[in-house]
């Protein structure tokens, strides 16, 4: 079994952008995050990103805009992430098991590199991304704090930096 650190993209590894991030030019890393991940692949952690990207059925961006981003992301962080899931769908157009809060993408991925729940960690900046992974026993952190008082992570950080060394401290 192998542990793991679930991903939010948006807010997480790169600046939010309510307009969506879609474009390479536009797709800001984030301060720390590179270190971050280093740190924790060196650990023995899978990264796993777990992303909504409604843009795409809205039809403001397409898969391969995404894609773009992940592979810039993937190039520039030494090929860090083991896998993107992503989910392309948004209510006003279709409805999706896939989409967060939903747990498909976290399922796929613990069925995929056989993840040990019980010792990975999950990282986002929304309840819709803290939700999922507690349903699922997974220990969460919020980055900021603008996650819904019901939906609070066990842990609150101002970076996936800060969040890496809680993680590497085993709190």
């Amino acid at each position: 079994m192998n542990k793991c650190v679930f991903l939010d993209r948006d807010g997480v590894l790169n600046k939010d952008n309510p307009q969506y991030t879609y474009r390479v030019e536009a797709f800001e890393i984030l301060p720390g995050v590179l270190e971050a991940t280093r740190l924790l692949k060196a650990a023995g952690f899978r990264l796993v990103v777990v992303t909504n990207q409604s843009g795409i059925a809205q039809g403001i961006y397409t898969r391969e805009q995404m894609e773009a981003c992940h592979r810039y992301f993937q190039q520039v962080s030494g090929n860090s992430i083991d896998h993107f899931y992503f989910c392309p769908y948004h209510p006003s157009v279709t409805e999706s098991l896939g989409r967060k809060p939903g747990t498909l993408m976290f399922e796929k991925a613990i069925a995929r590199f056989s993840i040990d729940v019980s010792a990975s960690w999950m990282v986002g900046d929304r309840g819709r991304d803290i939700v999922p992974a507690r349903k699922l026993g997974i220990k969460t952190i919020q980055i900021g704090n603008e996650v819904e008082p019901e939906n609070k992570a066990d842990y609150q950080v101002d970076s996936l930096l800060e969040a890496a060394h809680r993680i590497l401290r085993g709190d």
